[in-house]
Formats: structure tokens, C-alpha cells, sequence
């Protein structure tokens, strides 16, 4: 099992008492499964990605990756554990508008410390088919490369996990398709595991489980 969450509830306070957000979250997933976290805009989908991907504790419950609890983790080890086991993709890009498609890509590999950074961020961009691009700063791409690159950022690093917030969120439908096509068929070939967040329910139907939310609770 490659990750598990049993009975997850984040609560948040306000002036009036505690707010639920999330309540009774309990999943599992094993190495290489895709799944979508799929539900109305503010039913938590958000809120438990990040919670997965130890950006945020829950209120109650645990979550284990590989086998081990979050919750044990100091805040160097758990941004330790991302670096070296997960990769993101957000629908804003969050790529670093300073920085050049091969050094955003590179970044993740050189924090790890990866001594083939270069090669390995400029075949991850040829992958993506963004090879000629590889100089470009953010602002030369359209959105849709902006997100190739993101994926092969997220990938570079060859990541047991992939969270991706509505990653087609901000492209038209042909662009977002594209990008699916991408995300899917690369986390496939290398068995990654694939947890996303989307409001479209033609990227959703594409992964082999659903989780919907409603309210902050798992509906049946």
C-alpha cells in the first residue's frame, strides 16, 4: 500500500466554534492506482490534497505513505519526503517566473541533489515535447507549455506520487485533453501513483477510482 488515509478530519476555528472541513476521510491506495477527488467547490478536495501531501495536519486521523505516518515527521523531514517522493502540479503552473523551462525543471533535481540535473531536466522536457523550448521563460509559453512543464517538473524527479489540483483547470478543452493525455500515459509508464483534484468529469472518468466529496465527507 503506497498511501492510506484512516478517519482524516481537519477543522479550522472561527469566531463562532471550530468549522469542519473534512470529516471521516478513509482510502487507500496502492502503487501505480490513479485516483480522482471529484465534488462541488468547497466540499474539501482541496483541503485533503494538501493534507496528503503533508502541506497541512489534520485535526484527527493519519496518514501513511510508504508505510509511514506523516504525522511523525518534523517539518524538515516532511519536505525532505516530498522532495524525494512527490510531485506536484497546480492549475496556476507555479512555475518560477525567473527561471528558464530547464532550470524550473532542473530545480527539484537539483535540490536533490541529483549530479545529472541538466540531462536529466532536458530529456524530461523533450518528453513532454518542449526540448527546442528549453530556454523559454514562463512568459514566452503559452498556458498549455507552462503546464508540460510542469508535469516534467513534477516527474523529473521519478516521484512514488503525483498530486495534481485541477490541472486542466485553466486550459480550453483540446489544450486540457492534451495535458491529460500527457499526465496520464507518463505516471503510467512509470507506475506512479496519481491522486487529483478536478471539476472535469472527463478527467475524472479517466481514472480508475473516484473519491467524491460532499460536505467534507465521502458520499456513497
Amino acid at each position: 500500500m503506497i498511501l492510506s488515509a484512516h478517519h482524516l478530519g481537519r477543522d479550522y476555528p472561527t469566531p463562532s466554534g471550530p468549522l469542519t472541513v473534512l470529516d471521516g476521510i478513509t482510502f487507500s491506495l496502492e502503487a501505480g492506482e490513479s485516483l480522482a477527488v471529484v465534488g462541488p467547490s468547497g466540499s474539501g478536495k482541496s483541503t485533503l490534497l494538501g493534507l496528503l501531501a503533508g502541506l497541512d495536519q489534520p485535526s484527527r486521523g493519519r496518514i501513511e505513505i510508504e508505510g509511514r505516518d506523516l504525522s511523525a515527521f518534523s517539518d524538515s523531514e516532511s519536505a525532505a519526503f516530498r522532495a524525494r517522493r512527490m510531485g506536484f502540479v497546480f492549475q496556476s503552473h507555479r512555475l518560477l517566473p525567473a527561471l528558464s523551462a530547464l532550470e524550473n525543471v532542473r530545480t527539484p533535481l537539483d535540490l536533490a541533489g541529483a549530479a545529472d540535473a541538466t540531462t536529466r531536466a532536458i530529456a524530461w522536457l523533450e518528453r513532454v515535447g518542449l526540448g527546442a523550448r528549453r530556454d523559454h521563460q514562463p512568459r514566452q509559453l503559452s498556458g498549455g507549455e507552462q503546464q508540460r512543464v510542469a508535469v516534467a517538473r513534477a516527474l523529473a524527479n521519478d516521484p512514488a506520487l503525483i498530486f495534481a489540483d485541477e490541472p486542466t483547470g485553466s486550459l480550453d478543452q483540446r489544450t486540457g485533453a492534451d495535458l491529460a493525455d500527457l499526465l496520464f500515459s507518463l505516471a503510467a509508464e512509470r507506475r506512479t501513483t496519481l491522486v487529483l483534484v478536478t471539476h472535469d468529469e472527463r478527467v475524472a472518468a479517466r481514472c480508475a477510482r473516484q473519491l467524491r466529496l460532499v460536505d467534507g465527507r465521502v458520499q456513497a
